[in-house]
């Protein structure tokens, strides 16, 4: 059977992971001379604290090729065939160390097959590709009916995204500064969307609320869901009341909530709060 790996930028849950077979690899976090795994040696409430209190801005770095070969060579004790669904490679390392993880495995398994997917997005967005990756490898799916998934999936996907602040993302190095001019000076609250991999603008708000009523609107502009994610950082009562609007819409889904992890809220930031959709039946 068909085994599905990635990176714990997806933010799918532990539990999920271990539902649907799923091996994750963890992104490093480092603050100053402290390094973490993602997921695994710091909690959600604990970076997040961190990330508005620490004088030092954390960083985030790809899992080495070594990590990723090692992961390949595990899932191996099960299967020669792997897809490895990743961040995508517009805004992050880990799709090119994973590649080189690849071929680390195969020069030592030459039965082994991975096939390395960008997912084209962040957070959830990667989360979903993954996980419908996972369901059809369950089901008995070939490695290029695998494939084939993941690839549909990242073509049915839409996401919007409002940040309490941009601050965060310039802090990373994931937009330009003139954002924070404009952002400080109208004192507004940004909306981002992705397209090709890339974060876009999708707009700015005056208050946070208004950024809810946007992504309101976007749930209603939806014609046809089959899945639902909410992602937040630090607002759970805000993704609750989010989930329970986009359940109002389509009665026939569970949206399912989600923590956004230290990998991407590095660059969210606290209030973070995104809606990410896979259209179709």
């Amino acid at each position: 059977m068909v085994k599905v790996v990635t990176d714990s930028g997806a933010d799918i849950t532990q539990e999920e992971a271990k539902r649907l077979g799923i091996t994750v690899v963890p992104v490093y976090v480092r603050f100053g001379n402290e390094v973490y795994r993602d997921g695994i040696d710091i909690g959600y409430d604990d970076f997040y604290q961190r990330l508005a209190t620490d004088p030092v801005h954390p960083s985030t770095a790809a899992p080495s090729p070594g990590d990723f070969a090692a992961a390949y060579e595990q899932v191996a004790s099960d299967t020669d065939e792997i897809v490895s669904i990743h961040i995508t490679g517009k805004h992050s390392a880990v799709y090119d160390s994973a590649l080189m993880g690849k071929q680390i495995a195969q020069d030592k398994n030459k039965r082994l097959k991975v096939e390395v997917v960008d997912s084209k997005g962040v957070t959830m967005w990667q989360g979903l590709v993954a996980m419908a990756a996972a369901k059809a490898a369950e089901a008995g799916a070939s490695l290029q009916q695998v494939l084939a998934e993941a690839q549909q999936t990242i073509k049915q996907l839409r996401v919007l995204a409002l940040l309490d602040t941009l601050k965060y993302a310039i802090k990373g190095g994931r937009l330009g500064k003139g954002f924070l001019a404009v952002e400080s000076v109208l004192q507004v609250k940004p909306l981002l969307t992705l397209r090709d991999g890339q974060l876009r603008p999708a707009g700015i708000v005056r208050t946070r609320s208004k950024g809810i009523e946007r992504l309101h609107e976007f749930l209603r502009s939806i014609r046809r869901a089959q899945d639902i994610a909410i992602v937040h950082s630090t607002t759970p009562n805000e993704a609750q009341s989010l989930a329970e609007y986009a359940r109002s819409l389509f009665s026939n889904l569970t949206p399912r909530i989600v923590r956004l992890g230290s990998a991407l809220g590095v660059h969210g930031g606290p209030g973070a709060l995104l809606a990410v959709v896979r259209e179709g039946e």
